[in-house]
């Protein structure tokens, strides 16, 4: 692993156990097992830090996402079910992006790594949708993508309990049903 990645990994670990008020570049090094100021070698600024961070754990999640971004049709349930519960029983990356989430609520340049990356996520479900007779697919997209962050939220952060494989790709499916219906 190059030392980028190292660096960004202990960080989604950082945040995950100890939250934004715990992401320090000592607290990264610490993690990572390296020497003192590696971190700040690597990420000069706590934006910088933040930045390599969100850039990485994007990737991760599009490599964990990669199947369901490119289905389509009957598959696209089962695909995005599966995917869910990747994100949910990784716990530590989910928390973490959602500790940069609210962090990019506060500072404009994250928000504007955080917008980007997002769309690589967003902008696949519009083909998708649209592909699949949507009337509407940049407002369904989104409808799916929120979804899917609720019932992460509420799995790992609210009172609900882990849902099934079955439980999610039903949902999804009565969810697209109703999105194709409209048009």
């Amino acid at each position: 692993m190059k030392r980028s990645e190292v660096v960004a990994e202990a960080a989604i670990t950082v945040l995950a156990d100890h939250g934004m008020r715990g992401l320090t570049h000592r607290a990264v090094d610490e993690a990572a097992g390296l020497p003192t100021g590696s971190t700040s070698n690597l990420a000069r600024s706590r934006a910088a830090l933040l930045e390599l961070t969100l850039v990485h754990l994007t990737a991760l999640e599009e490599r964990a996402l990669a199947e369901a971004l490119g289905a389509g049709g009957s598959e696209l349930a089962e695909l995005m079910a599966a995917a869910l519960l990747v994100q949910i029983r990784d716990r530590r990356r989910t928390l973490a992006r959602y500790e940069l989430a609210l962090e990019a609520n506060r500072r404009p340049e994250l928000r504007a790594v955080y917008n980007r990356v997002g769309a690589r996520f967003r902008d696949p479900g519009v083909v998708m949708l649209a592909a699949m007779g949507s009337a509407d697919p940049v407002r369904h997209a989104r409808q799916l993508v929120a979804f899917g962050e609720g019932l992460m939220f509420d799995t790992l952060v609210g009172a609900g309990s882990e849902p099934s494989f079955e439980e999610l790709r039903d949902g999804i499916e009565e969810l697209i049903a109703g999105m194709l219906a409209d048009g």
